[in-house]
């Protein structure tokens, strides 16, 4: 087994490089934002933005940036693999028993996907949560399979490192139980500070339903399954609802 202290920094190192570097720069941001001028409940981030007007150079950075953002999911599964085992075994990510797979991540999505809505619509109203437009890319055949991909790309990042890897870790390291679900779900929480308290609490709350799922049942597949469904929801439906259904749902 390896040495605490060696363990400790190979946590550290793989957070820098993915989720924790996010959450760093998800606080500062935040702290910009209270800060500023205008009130956080009429600010906006926007998601999956444009990178060209040019349509296929703005697919070419879109994909770039996908498939670069997955680097820190591949070497937290090389990592995962040092005892000979498949990393992907260990933490569940397979599709074994598909069926049964496939409903827990679309039960686990339900029951995240409504309630975290209505935090965001609460946080909104309370003037804690800025407007997050989901979407901005410009309009192309590639739009949807863009948005797709980015939805997928999110659950595997989150799900294998901050569920299956830092979980996997901590308990290496000897912590207990609790302790375990409550920081997998801070550090989740904190990389979403950017878009305000409200999605901030959701993902906690987010977090530990996740974390716990995951120590019970040692699977990740159902939570990138149950990511992946309630991104492109947002994204897509962003995208395309009209203007007057997103104002309803407090959306715009």
């Amino acid at each position: 087994m390896r040495r605490r202290p060696r363990l400790r920094a190979e946590i550290l190192i793989v957070l820098g490089l993915s989720l924790g570097q996010s959450a760093v720069y998800a606080v500062v941001d935040i702290i910009g934002r209270l800060t500023a001028d205008v009130p956080l409940g009429e600010q906006a981030t926007a998601l999956n933005p444009s990178r060209s007007e040019r349509p296929y150079l703005d697919l070419t950075y879109q994909l770039l940036s996908i498939g670069f953002a997955l680097i820190p999911v591949a070497l937290a599964l090389y990592l995962l693999s040092e005892s000979g085992r498949r990393a992907t075994a260990r933490i569940g990510l397979d599709m074994a028993r598909p069926w049964r797979t496939l409903a827990a991540g679309v039960g686990l999505a339900a029951v995240i996907g409504v309630p975290g809505l209505g935090l965001y619509l609460a946080g909104r109203a309370l003037g804690v949560t800025v407007e997050v437009q989901a979407a901005t890319l410009n309009s192309h055949w590639w739009t949807v399979p863009v948005l797709l991909l980015a939805a997928l790309q999110n659950a595997l990042l989150e799900e294998v490192v901050v569920a299956g890897y830092l979980i996997e870790r901590l308990e290496q390291l000897g912590w207990r139980p609790v302790p375990v679900l409550v920081t997998s779900a801070l550090v989740r929480g904190a990389y979403h500070l950017y878009q305000g308290f409200g999605p901030f609490v959701g993902n906690v709350i987010m977090g530990l339903i996740f974390a716990e799922y995951y120590r019970r049942r040692r699977r990740t597949m159902p939570l990138v399954i149950a990511h992946t469904l309630i991104d492109v929801v947002a994204f897509v439906g962003y995208a395309f609802l009209p203007d007057s259904v997103l104002s309803a749902l407090g959306l715009a």
